[in-house]
């Protein structure tokens, strides 16, 4: 196993052969670079390294490999898994340095980045040519291309664009013994056997750590219209869905759900204001990409014939739209800011989704008397975002009792449904003693042996996802 205290052997290393502001070991930045947005751990890193190049990571793995120091890969830190958590004298590799862009490639529709690139950064390159990386979310202006790779990041486009892992063509990685691996290039095709690339993708820096992506480029999509929609309860929320979904004269880039609980935290911190003068259960936020303008306003104007809403509003311009927008992207943060929200990130077949919903609320009835439960989440692409708040009168020790004690019982309802115990967020830390619920012990152990294959002396992220 990796040692937490840095031999002597490797400091003066790292002093010989690295640019004199390439590790600091200051307090205050131990504290933020040892952290993610998951606020659950202490963080206690021994050094924060800041590499500017690819040779440069290469060069710090062979000599952690050497005298076993463990690393915990860091990007924008955005994640809610622990996944880029290090709470036991790990060294952090920050890739924030390493944010170059390169020229669109307006043949191919591709751009190679460095992994550090923010994510909002990479949009803006791609869009003054009509092009874009249809990987979004509401961390984009802080959340980096390394990360989503390696978490295979969701997020509010997933029902038309799909997750990252399909806009990747190829990656460059750096393995456990500073190996650098060129996977894939800018291939569309290459079936040459196993796609390597895709071991890496999705395993939240356990296997290697990404330093270049070339990433796949689609057109920006045209006219977004935005709507709000006021529903009654989730039942409502998937009647109207299942409507919008049949419906041929418009594209859904977006719809996402929240409950009238997360509108009111909302409102707390930033102080937004609700399109509606009557409150409701539920609301949905449609974006759509219209075929047939005038077959969409027949269909608004059908939903309120059909009781499938009880009140609805269009975004009249970008300002408009951001706004509305801005009540579903605010949400997280402000649950965070304004209470403990115990989170839960989970996904289930879209079409089984009403029935898991309906046996959820009689779970948080049964399990959360009297609880506040805050519900969003990308209903387009069956992931529920589940945030149990803590009461105000609870110890916050009591509260993390009584949570981790619940878990089982939605993870076994999760599971009975053929769902994942985490949609989007990844497992680091939080999840790991749960992947069991979606993962069966053959493929736990052959995620056991790539890790032993890949990072045989264990320093890469040690004790995220799984132990080898």
């Amino acid at each position: 196993m990796p040692t937490s205290a840095l031999p002597a052997d490797f400091l003066r290393a790292i002093a010989e052969g690295f640019p004199p502001d390439f590790l600091t070991r200051e307090p205050a930045e131990l504290s933020e670079y040892g952290r993610d947005w998951t606020r659950v751990y202490t963080p206690a890193p021994s050094a924060v390294a800041l590499p500017r190049s690819t040779d440069e990571v290469a060069r710090l793995l062979a000599l952690c490999h050497q005298h076993q120091v463990a690393v915990v890969p860091s990007g924008g830190r955005t994640g809610l898994a622990g996944g880029a958590v290090a709470a036991r004298g790990e060294v952090v590799l920050s890739l924030q340095r390493m944010a170059r862009m390169e020229p669109v490639d307006l043949l191919g529709n591709t751009v190679r980045v460095q992994a550090g690139a923010v994510t909002e950064a990479v949009h803006h390159h791609c869009a003054e040519h009509g092009l874009t990386w249809p990987v979004d979310f509401a961390s984009k202006g802080s959340s980096t291309v390394g990360g989503n790779i390696a978490t295979n990041a969701g997020g509010v486009k997933v029902i038309r664009y799909g997750l990252t892992r399909q806009w990747v063509l190829g990656l460059q990685v750096v393995t456990a013994e500073g190996q650098v691996l060129e996977l894939n290039g800018a291939l569309e095709k290459n079936n040459t056997g196993t796609d390597l690339r895709q071991l890496f993708i999705g395993s939240e820096g356990t296997l290697g750590v990404i330093t270049e992506a070339t990433l796949k480029l689609t057109q920006l999509p045209g006219r977004q219209d935005v709507f709000l929609f006021a529903v009654p309860d989730v039942a409502a929320v998937l009647r109207l869905f299942r409507d919008a979904r049949q419906q041929t004269s418009f594209l859904i880039s977006a719809y996402e759900f929240f409950t009238d609980r997360c509108l009111a935290r909302l409102q707390r911190h930033r102080k937004l204001r609700s399109p509606f003068e009557a409150p409701s259960g539920c609301y949905v936020l449609l974006e759509a990409e219209a075929k047939d303008s005038a077959a969409v306003e027949a269909w608004l104007g059908s939903l309120f014939e059909r009781g499938l809403v009880t009140d609805g509003t269009q975004a009249q311009g970008a300002s408009q739209a951001a706004e509305l927008w801005a009540l579903r992207e605010g949400i997280s943060e402000s649950l965070s800011a304004t209470g403990l929200p115990h989170k839960n990130d989970i996904s289930l077949p879209v079409a089984g989704l009403e029935a898991f919903c309906g046996e959820l609320e009689s779970l948080f009835t049964a399990r959360y008397p009297g609880w506040e439960i805050c519900l969003f989440g990308h209903i387009g692409d069956g992931n529920l975002h589940v945030n149990v708040m803590k009461p105000d009168d609870m110890e916050k020790a009591a509260f993390l009792a009584r949570t981790k004690e619940a878990d089982p019982t939605m993870f076994e309802l999760v599971k009975k449904h053929g769902g994942s115990i985490s949609a989007e967020h990844g497992i680091g830390l939080l999840k790991k003693d749960y992947l069991g619920y979606s993962r069966s012990p053959a493929e736990l152990e052959l995620l056991r042996a790539l890790k032993r294959t890949l990072d045989p002396r264990g320093i890469l992220n040690p004790g995220k996802v799984i132990d080898s």
